[in-house]
């Protein structure tokens, strides 16, 4: 992770690296990110914390008040999300202070495409393999 510098710390998300990594690698990073957002609440964090301005702290307190939810259920979604590679969070005192990874939102974008695209390519050269191999077995079939 290479990018800009933020008050809640230096992490950012190195778009131009997918285009780089192996198929399979791509496909690993995509699902453990879709992990992170595979619950409605953290769906709604991460858009809280994209929609505030970089220097703007955001504390585990802050969301907790935006949300209907006790203290212990966000601070659960928030560490699924920092596993995951959402969100980084600083010490700040007796508080976190949580930011979304810089670029995140496009990297996922970025390896959502590129997967579906491969596997798309893949998935047509694979059927079109097999309708011509299909092909040429039912002709052979006929002539014997």
């Amino acid at each position: 992770m290479a990018g800009k510098e933020f008050k809640c710390g230096y992490r950012s998300a190195d778009i131009e690296a997918i285009d780089r990594m192996p198929h399979e690698e791509c496909k690993k990073l995509l699902a453990g990110l879709s992990k992170g957002i595979a619950h409605p609440v953290r769906i709604q964090i991460v858009n809280i914390l994209a929609n505030k301005p970089d220097e703007d702290r955001c504390m585990c307190g802050d969301i907790v008040n935006v949300l209907p939810l006790a203290q212990s259920s966000v601070s659960q979604h928030l560490k699924v999300l920092k596993e995951t590679g959402w969100i980084h969070g600083e010490i700040q005192g007796p508080s976190v202070c949580y930011c979304l990874v810089g670029d995140i939102v496009d990297y996922y974008r970025r390896l959502l495409t590129r997967v579906i695209l491969t596997d798309r390519k893949e998935v047509q050269a694979s059927t079109a393999e097999a309708v011509a191999g299909t092909g040429k077995g039912h002709a052979s079939e006929n002539s014997v």
